[in-house]
């Protein structure tokens, strides 16, 4: 009987044991902060330099990536002191990743993460715009960031016109080492 009865605490201090550890590793992974597509962003801090291409037409870019508001935000500045300079505002929603684009358009298109696009691959949908008086006005209206590498980008910029589809700009940039 002695025997049955020490088992049994023996038993019942190894199932005390495992329920301890697997209620630390729970508590633990609830302590660790979970990676975000605004994480992703926020590698991307400093000066990316290369080509733009619309249709044919191809010339030198350059793109500035600052991680600001205490971090909740990441500030895109395309063309920084150009004619043609723009920002974008990388922010999250809850769980969603959003972005709102200052453009040279004069209106403030806002746009979506696709929730399944993945950490390398964000694709963006147009959720909106500020001074937009009509979605046939010209706009930007989808944006697609490709990480190719630590150090290399690429971004297309969709912009639509007369409710449609008119052309795409794509940036593809590497960063530029100190």
């Amino acid at each position: 009987m002695r025997r049955y009865l020490s088992r049994g605490v023996l038993a019942a201090a190894a199932l005390a044991v495992a329920v301890a550890c697997v209620a630390s590793a729970t508590a633990e992974d609830k302590q660790k902060p979970k990676t975000t597509k605004l994480d992703t962003l926020k590698k991307l801090a400093g000066d990316w330099t290369g080509k733009i291409k619309h249709g044919d037409k191809e010339q030198e870019a350059t793109i500035n990536y600052k991680v600001t508001a205490g971090g909740s935000a990441v500030l895109e500045t395309i063309m920084p002191g150009s004619d043609h300079e723009m920002v974008t505002v990388y922010t999250e929603d809850g769980d969603d990743l959003v972005l709102t684009h200052y453009c040279m358009l004069h209106n403030q298109p806002r746009m979506k993460a696709e929730r399944d696009g993945g950490a390398k691959k964000l694709v963006f949908k147009f959720a909106g715009a500020g001074n937009l008086k009509s979605d046939k006005d010209p706009h930007m209206h989808n944006m697609t960031m490709e990480i190719l590498g630590e150090d290399h980008i690429k971004c297309s910029w969709t912009l639509y016109e007369d409710g449609k589809e008119a052309h795409t700009a794509v940036f593809d940039l590497k960063r530029k080492k100190k």
